[in-house]
């Protein structure tokens, strides 16, 4: 059977998900007609039955497909920071340094110190940054290096996983 790399099956998935939405467009271009009463009913280039088969084939694709990524994403691992992930787990890791990094780089733009409102006259308040805002902006950047590090770790095993599937009839 030809196969597919993991990195193609992504794109592939999204171009079925795209075809599935075309072809239910179809189905309701030509399930109706507007005919003045007593006319003929034109010939049709295709009629729904046909579209309802194309797309129960293409649903069906999608399905493998889908099976096949996520058994992928299972069995497959990737070695970072010395430690084995899956790609599942490689790919939830990345978000969540992303999401870290952010974070971080949100404390490491705040000030140091910075006049806060007051309600009362005659009251100065200050809000007080309770870490170094320095060493928060470098950790987040450490850490969004560190997920651009997995996700192309993520990314050069998707190139080299192949999927038994047959994409003859979309590429």
């Amino acid at each position: 059977m030809p196969k597919i790399s993991l990195a193609e099956a992504v794109k592939l998935k999204s171009v079925l998900s795209k075809r599935i939405h075309e072809l239910e467009e179809e189905m309701d271009r030509v399930a109706f007609i507007d005919i003045e009463k007593g006319s003929n009913i034109p010939e049709q280039i295709r009629r729904l039955t046909e579209v309802e088969v194309d797309l129960e084939e293409v649903r069906k694709d999608f399905r493998l497909l889908d099976k096949l990524m996520y058994k992928a994403n299972i069995e497959n691992e990737i070695v970072f920071n010395d430690e084995s992930f899956t790609i599942v787990e490689a790919i939830e890791l990345a978000t969540q340094l992303r999401a870290k990094a952010r974070k971080y780089k949100e404390y490491g733009a705040a000030p140091k110190e910075e006049f806060s409102f007051s309600y009362s006259e005659g009251v100065t308040l200050l809000k007080v940054a309770m870490f170094d805002p320095e060493a928060y902006r470098l950790k987040g950047l450490e850490i969004e290096r560190q997920a651009n590090r997995l996700s192309n770790l993520i990314n050069a095993k998707n190139y080299s996983v192949e999927l038994d599937f047959d994409s003859e009839k979309y590429f």
